[in-house]
């Protein structure tokens, strides 16, 4: 009986200690490989598949729904010259369960950290005060029959943009091109 609660506890003993041997390797490369992997690539017009195929406009209407969708996800502007958006809310159901805003971010945010900073900014309609700075523009959070519209102005690269109602930042993105 001792034999057979030996043999695990031995069993699991080298196999911690030789795991452990390898975590030391690791973590020594993960020290020189962190100042690399901190940056977000950014993506190019070039690299934004379809964008060949859509419109350069600087004045876009963008309609959301109640199946959490967005009607266009790929925008195409002109660099250096004002961008009017408006955001309209198509959908039938009430703003405090399916409300819709846009909110473009600046190029190389990481869509889920801010997505999860949002979800509790429930009193600034999801729009996270300690993410600011990530924020090109953004509209007002709209129910059934709503519009809103934003100008602003970007320079050249891709700019994402999504919902920051709580669950929608997953599936209702899009990009933006500044070409």
């Amino acid at each position: 009986m001792n034999k057979l609660f030996i043999i695990p506890v031995l069993a699991l003993t080298i196999g911690m200690t030789s795991c452990g041997g390898n975590s030391e390797k690791k973590e020594d490369n993960s020290t020189t490989d962190a100042a690399s992997s901190t940056e977000v690539p950014v993506e190019t017009a070039e690299k934004v598949e379809g964008i060949e195929n859509v419109t350069l406009a600087n004045d876009w209407t963008v309609e959301s729904n109640d199946q959490m969708q967005f009607n266009t996800t790929l925008i195409r502007v002109k660099a250096g010259e004002p961008v009017t958006l408006t955001l309209k809310n198509v959908g039938s159901q009430p703003k405090e369960a399916m409300g819709h805003n846009l909110v473009v971010l600046k190029p190389g945010v990481d869509i889920a950290t801010f997505g999860g900073e949002a979800v509790a900014a429930v009193d600034n309609e999801y729009i996270p005060k300690s993410s600011l700075t990530s924020i090109v523009a953004h509209t007002k959070l709209l129910g059934p029959a709503e519009e809103d519209k934003i100008t602003f102005t970007l320079e050249k690269g891709v700019y994402p943009f999504l919902c920051s109602f709580p669950g929608h930042f997953g599936i209702m993105q899009g990009k933006i091109v500044a070409e």
